[in-house]
């Protein structure tokens, strides 16, 4: 189940969407908008940029993470056989 957009209005009579979990979680609150329409327009507007969207760590590097460094990255491997089919429905020589 997805979660919900909730359009509601501010102690300033502004209007305001949260965004909530399934569970009914309050996950975000938007900025104040000075009318409904504008508050929809940013509902799509999230709806547009959330989903693909890069996370930029602006936190300060806390006391553990100077210690012990970031985390390394998976080493990942991959591997084929030889005569299996590439991504194009070939087959390796």
């Amino acid at each position: 189940m997805a979660g919900m957009f909730e359009l509601f209005n501010d102690e300033d009579s502004g209007f305001r969407f949260r965004i909530t979990a399934p569970d009914g979680t309050v996950m975000a609150v938007s900025r104040s908008f000075p009318d409904k329409p504008s508050a929809v327009a940013g509902i799509r507007d999230v709806r547009e940029y959330a989903g693909m969207g890069h996370i930029t760590d602006l936190c300060p590097m806390s006391t553990a993470d100077a210690i012990t460094g970031p985390p390394s990255p998976p080493n990942y491997k991959t591997t084929t056989s030889a005569g299996s089919p590439d991504m194009h429905g070939s087959h390796n020589p």
